[in-house]
């Protein structure tokens, strides 16, 4: 895996995956951007929370339950000194579906963070990662 930022000037930069899908990242007014993407380290959490709502789907989907949508709020909070690692992260996932089982659920979340969501399990290193849930029944 691979990947090529490009300068635009200022502090923004165009990122370029693999895949050849384009990223914009800039800062803040006040850093010298002008708010014309995301931020890196906000990125690194929308990868993470997009890393772990994706297994949580697949092990949901195989575990024969009828899910319709995962929703991961996610918030972090960040070292007040250089490095400004995250140091605590939550991941409050809204599951919805037909019947779900929340024992299922649990489990799905706790393998995601356990074994297969990478970004998790490295991020893990320098931050208290927690999880907690609620299912939404979806009508029949």
């Amino acid at each position: 895996m691979k990947a090529i930022i490009k300068w635009s000037g200022g502090v923004s930069f165009a990122g370029t995956a693999d895949s050849g899908h384009t990223v914009i990242m800039d800062g803040a007014p006040e850093s010298g951007g002008q708010n014309q993407g995301a931020r890196p380290m906000e990125l690194v959490l929308i990868g993470m929370g997009g890393c772990t709502a994706y297994d949580v789907v697949h092990i949901l989907r195989k575990s024969r339950q009828e899910i319709v949508g995962c929703v991961a709020e996610v918030e972090a909070r960040r070292a007040a000194t250089d490095p400004k690692v995250f140091t605590h992260i939550h991941i409050h996932f809204v599951v919805s579906g037909k019947g779900l089982d929340p024992k299922k659920v649990q489990h799905a979340i706790e393998l995601s963070a356990t074994k297969y969501c990478s970004a998790s399990i490295m991020l893990g290193k320098t931050a208290q990662i927690t999880h907690d849930f609620e299912i939404r029944e979806i009508a029949a």
